[in-house]
Parts: structure tokens; sequence; C-alpha cells
């Protein structure tokens, strides 16, 4: 288990969002499927909707941006998202929504990198994105897919200062990247879209994954063993893409 109360380093994929065209279809399949229980905000807050696991914020659902796809979208953690942003810009990104303060939670701006990944950058205030991940219904890893990888990782190298660690195969192109000694997520090459993909952590994957077929999901990829736990890809009620991989982590206590 991993809970956290002060904000998160910078470049750590800190908070994954969906944009939901439905906020009622997304409770109802991502509370059974992950165990969240939600706190919908007034119109004033456009009914931003907190996703919770055993009292820590987990995920959140937002009615759709139109500077976003309707995607689960990665936050990238920085302590100055002005200064993120400008050098994201300098590196070839389109700023889709420039900086701006959300209220006391903190400043967020949305960015496609220079291969059309969509991922937002969060400066915390009061609200630091994820309280809790890395156990059964929290979020536990989150990588970056695109056609060119030494494109991807040049980019994020300029904004983030991050380092990798390859790990391609034949016909597998893939890296982690980290700022410190721990990884922090991963980079692969092969896609033809490129997108930030977020995976949660479940306890048993070929469970969860009836459990999705069952709320109306589909399975893009089928549960299949990986060194790091049993790994399945699935598309929610959106046609939102994720992934859900098998963890033995205890749950944090109520």
């Amino acid at each position: 288990m991993t809970v956290r109360d002060q904000p998160w380093p910078e470049g750590t994929p800190s908070f994954a969002e969906l944009n939901a065209p439905d906020l009622d279809a997304a409770e109802a399949f991502y509370g059974p499927l992950f165990g969240w229980t939600f706190e919908r905000g007034p119109a004033e807050m456009n009914h931003y909707t907190t996703a919770s696991l055993r009292g820590r914020t987990a995920a959140a659902f937002n009615p759709p941006m139109s500077e976003a796809p309707t995607a689960w979208l990665t936050h990238l953690s920085t302590a100055d998202v002005t200064a993120a942003t400008a050098r994201a810009a300098a590196a070839g990104a389109q700023v889709l929504l420039a900086p701006m303060p959300v209220m006391e939670f903190g400043d967020l701006a949305v960015i496609a990198d220079p291969q059309g990944a969509v991922f937002a950058l969060w400066q915390a205030g009061s609200d630091i994105g994820a309280q809790v991940v890395n156990e059964p219904g929290a979020m536990v890893w989150n990588e970056h897919m695109s056609r060119d990888l030494a494109a991807a990782q040049d980019f994020y190298r300029v904004l983030f200062g991050y380092h990798y660690d390859d790990m391609s195969a034949p016909g597998f192109d893939y890296a982690t990247f980290a700022t410190g000694d721990r990884p922090l997520g991963g980079m692969g090459g092969g896609s033809e879209i490129a997108r930030w993909v977020v995976t949660f952590a479940v306890s048993d994957t070929d469970a969860s994954v009836a459990t999705a077929l069952d709320l109306g999901g589909s399975v893009r990829h089928a549960p299949e063993d990986s060194p790091y736990g049993r790994i399945a890809g699935l598309t929610g009620p959106f046609g939102e893409r994720f992934y859900l991989m098998s963890t033995d982590e205890p749950s944090t206590p109520e």
C-alpha cells in the first residue's frame, strides 16, 4: 500500500481523471469494479466527482473538457505549472489549456505533447492528487505509448529531466522513466496513436475482468501473466482505455 498527504515529486504521475460524458454511468461502472465511493461537487464546480477508496482520494470524474479527449487523463506533478508549461511549449508541445487556478485546490494545465498524447500538469494546492496508490482499487502504473519512443523520451527528458532504463526486447520497444532511483512509469513504442494509459491495481485480474464485462465494459487484451502481475486491457463505458494488473499489496485499513 502507498498512502500520501504531501505533494508528489516533480514529474510523478500523481492522479488519473476521467473525462466522463455521463457521471452516473461512470459511477455505476467504476464503483463496483474498484470499490470506489463518490462525492459529486455542486454545479459551480461542474459537478466534479471525487472517487475515494476507503476514504482516500483515488481518482476523479469530470464532465468532458473541450481541451481533452474522453479518456483517462494522467496528471504529472509539478511545483511550477507555469514554468513546466513554458518548457513543454518550447519543446514542441501544444498548450490546450493554459495554466489556471482551480480554486484553492491547485493549478492546472492541459498539454498535447509533440506526438499528440494529452496529459495534465498539476501544481498542488490543498489537493495533491491521489492519496492512495499501488493497492487494489488504486492507480498502480502510468505509461506513454507512441510510434516513436526515442522522440517521446527526448521531450519528457526536457520537460522533467527523466532518465530511462531500457527494457526492450526483439519486437518490443519499452523503457521505464524516473527522476531518481525508483521508476515512475513506462514508455513504449509501436503504437499508432500516442496516448498516456493508466493501469489500476486489482487483487484478481480475471475476476475483475469478469466484473467489468458484466458492467458493460469490453476486453482489448485478454488477461496474461507478466513479471509484475497478471495484466489485462479493458475499454470502459465511453470507449476509454485502461489496464488492470494484479498485486499482492495489502489494502490500506479503514
